[in-house]
């Protein structure tokens, strides 16, 4: 499945601007001063700005940096989905051309897992440390039941009754979880994540997991430095309703073994387990442990 839908030609951004980047506009928004700076990667669905409130606190102590990845959010349009490398390789290009640099700090969320270990298996050096937020890892599938694996996951993609569903819910969502954004953030963000065309997006970027998993097998494990995983086992209503206990359960310890074999690989690393959160949900609820986490890297990559 491919996907050209974007609404960028009809959405502007609230804040933030845009960086060329091999021809196509990349929306980028960038706070404060100082260095290693940290970047978001955002996951399926998400944007740059989900991690608004998130990037205000950290850029009271170091450059913070929210981007949209090609053929997403406001960024101008792509075919979706698309190799890791194509991602990593373009968020490189637009943080040169912003000036902004390296080594940086990754801070991934979900699907953004994936394209910060390919960015840290292409550039190595340009990696300072790493912000695991709940994010994909590429060996899910050696962890997981096989009714969670990423194959699986691709093939429940939504009809159109329920991307009607997904629109009204992705409103009612952000009118909650949004309610601390400024106003002249908050209402654009909202209608535009309820829009057809950001959900079919989200649902575009997710129909080759398995493929980019292999991708990334392909390749080296992180380089040695420093890690934090959040880890977020908090129970999710809607993920209840369609999964039996036994497997939610699980699918919660395969995330623990799998975060903890990753910070394990590394001379500093450390997972922290979050059960009262979930984890789309992870950036509004618990901003406490998402930026005590960057400081912590930020910190640990500044050291000698």
């Amino acid at each position: 499945m491919t996907n050209n839908i974007t609404s960028s030609d009809r959405l502007a951004a609230p804040v933030g601007g845009f960086q060329e980047v091999d021809g196509r506009r990349i929306f980028v928004h960038r706070s404060g001063s100082g260095g290693p700076a940290v970047v978001f990667l955002p996951g399926a669905s998400a944007v740059g700005l989900d991690y608004f409130g998130v990037q205000q606190e950290v850029s009271q102590f170091t450059t913070a940096v929210v981007y949209d990845r090609g053929g997403t959010g406001y960024s101008d349009s792509l075919p979706l989905p698309r190799s890791a490398a194509a991602v990593a390789t373009e968020l490189r290009e637009l943080l040169r051309a912003q000036n902004i640099a390296g080594p940086y700090v990754l801070a991934a969320h979900s699907l953004g897992g994936f394209y910060a270990h390919r960015f840290a298996q292409l550039f190595p050096q340009d990696v300072a440390g790493l912000v695991w937020l709940d994010a994909l890892h590429r060996d899910w599938d050696d962890f997981m039941p096989p009714s969670a694996s990423l194959a699986v996951a691709e093939q429940m993609a939504p009809n159109l009754e329920q991307l009607e569903q997904m629109s009204l819910a992705q409103r009612a969502l952000g009118a909650e979880l949004l309610a601390d954004y400024p106003e002249h953030v908050r209402q654009p963000l909202i209608d535009a994540k309820g829009s057809d065309a950001w959900i079919h997006v989200g649902i575009a970027e997710r129909t080759k997991l398995a493929e980019v998993a292999t991708e990334l097998r392909a390749g080296p494990n992180i380089p040695d430095v420093p890690v934090v995983a959040l880890t977020v086992v908090g129970i999710d209503p809607a993920q209840q309703a369609l999964t039996s206990e036994r497997t939610l359960q699980e699918m919660h310890d395969s995330k623990r073994r799998m975060d903890a074999a990753l910070v394990s690989a590394v001379s500093h690393g450390e997972q922290r387990i979050l059960s009262d959160t979930l984890h789309h949900r992870l950036c509004f609820d618990r901003p406490d442990a998402v930026v005590q986490a960057i400081r912590d890297v930020v910190d640990w990559a500044a050291r000698p």
